[in-house]
């Protein structure tokens, strides 16, 4: 492991600029700086996810690996040249998409965001991870992106879109359906 922190603040970034993990500096709204720090807010809408008492073992198993994940993306993204997000990760995301799905019922309607709290949450942390694909996708249009980086992105918000569905079912919340005839 790297070094630690032992002084939380450095005032380096006092002038409006960060630093990336290979040691360069550019400006904190740099398109780079916007897609992990987006990444990382994401992250932290996952651990919302989990600080709720109703998440079955399975899924807090599930979301605490796509935290895991999600640093290690993060660290792809804020070291520039660095590869870190594998096949392996999107294989595992889409094996577990699987599983949770087939006991749900099929969808002939959109949903509203909602079903509880956990599942509201869940819902949050996914619209979080699509905009955190959306700065991805303008950083990979300006610089080098593995593609497996917005793979996995595009798959984790499919994946809580179902975990969503798994707990609204999972705290005794109702789905609702949009109306358009309301």
């Amino acid at each position: 492991m790297g070094k630690r922190l032992s002084k939380i603040y450095t005032r380096t970034g006092d002038d409006g600029t960060t630093g990336l993990g290979d040691g360069s500096r550019v400006a904190k709204d740099n398109l780079r700086v916007e897609a992990y720090g987006t990444v990382d807010e994401a992250n932290s809408a996952i651990g919302i996810v989990l600080a709720c008492e109703t998440v079955p073992q399975h899924v807090a198993d599930v979301l605490t690996a796509v935290q895991h994940d999600l640093f290690e993306l993060g660290g792809e993204l804020c070291i520039p040249g660095h590869s870190a997000v594998t096949d392996e990760f999107i294989g595992r995301l889409e094996a577990e998409l699987d599983k949770l799905n087939a006991d749900l019922p099929a969808l002939a309607e959109f949903i509203l965001p909602g079903g509880g709290k956990a599942a509201a949450a869940c819902h949050l942390a996914r619209t979080i991870v699509r905009r955190a694909e959306r700065r991805v996708a303008s950083l990979a249009d300006n610089e080098t992106v593995r593609p497996q980086v917005l793979r996995y992105l595009n798959r984790l918000s499919d994946l809580l879109f179902v975990v969503a569905r798994v707990l609204a079912r999972a705290e005794d919340g109702q789905e609702v359906l949009w109306n358009r005839d309301r």
